[in-house]
């Protein structure tokens, strides 16, 4: 359990959301309610209201509070340093197929660490730019420990939380550190279709590794960005002898 009075809160807000008690589009406790729950002061109920706002489960409204968001977001793989947030790069998306339990390609199981002829969970899903086109599609791969001990993510719809909050509330490991590898390629046949653009065509793959404090893999999740939508920004100091 959080330590800090503000987690406590969020955690609890946020577990009450994903059992279903506040819906897309229901209002939260008022910042009043929670501080004569919690016995806390008004700053604190607000900053958990702001760490909810920055996973992308709420959305704030004028004189009103806060509320569950009606559209899920969603990031394309990688770029998930500390510090950084669903609302940071996050985009509306659309779970692609039924979750199952199949053999990862050979680059993906050596991520995750797994035996040839291993099974993984694979999810996949597609980030959408404002009108509707794709942006990125990205395949998730869970390990077997994982996917036996986290039920939701055989789920079809989007996971409320996001899957990185629901692993650790469930498991008690959490990412303490990413690994990511950028390459260019051709698209296949199948991602050409889920991004609905013409081979040949060359695509941005990042490769993301997100693993434990026990240096174990939690997630390996593939996304594809085909050219045109691909754009890479590093803004950095440089010494005088550079």
């Amino acid at each position: 359990m959080p330590d800090l009075k503000y987690e406590q809160i969020a955690e609890s807000l946020r577990r009450r959301i994903a059992d279903g008690e506040f819906g897309p589009g229901t209002l939260l406790p008022s910042s009043r309610d929670l501080c004569e729950q919690w016995t806390v002061s008004r700053a604190t109920a607000i900053k958990a209201m702001e760490v909810l706002r920055a996973d992308g489960l709420v959305v704030p409204h004028q004189g009103r509070g806060f509320s569950v968001v009606e559209i899920p977001v969603a990031r394309p793989a990688g770029n998930r340093g500390a510090g950084t947030s669903r609302v940071q790069g996050g985009m509306p998306f659309r779970r692609l197929g039924t979750p199952e339990m199949l053999v990862p390609p050979s680059h993906i199981a050596d991520a995750l660490g797994l035996d040839a002829g291993v099974r993984a969970l694979h999810r996949a899903r597609l980030t959408l730019v404002e009108d509707g086109q794709p942006h990125a599609y990205t395949a998730a791969w869970f390990p077997p420990d994982i996917a036996r001990s986290c039920p939701r993510l055989h789920l079809g719809g989007p996971i409320a939380e996001g899957t990185t909050h629901y692993v650790r509330r469930t498991t008690g490991r959490g990412p303490v550190r990413g690994v990511d590898v950028t390459s260019v390629r051709l698209a296949t046949s199948a991602e050409a279709e889920h991004l609905q653009v013409k081979r040949p065509c060359a695509v941005a793959v990042v490769l993301h590794t997100a693993y434990d404090q026990e240096a174990r893999p939690l997630v390996c999740e593939e996304g594809v960005t085909p050219s045109g939508w691909w754009e890479r920004t590093d803004d950095y100091a440089m010494g005088q002898g550079g």
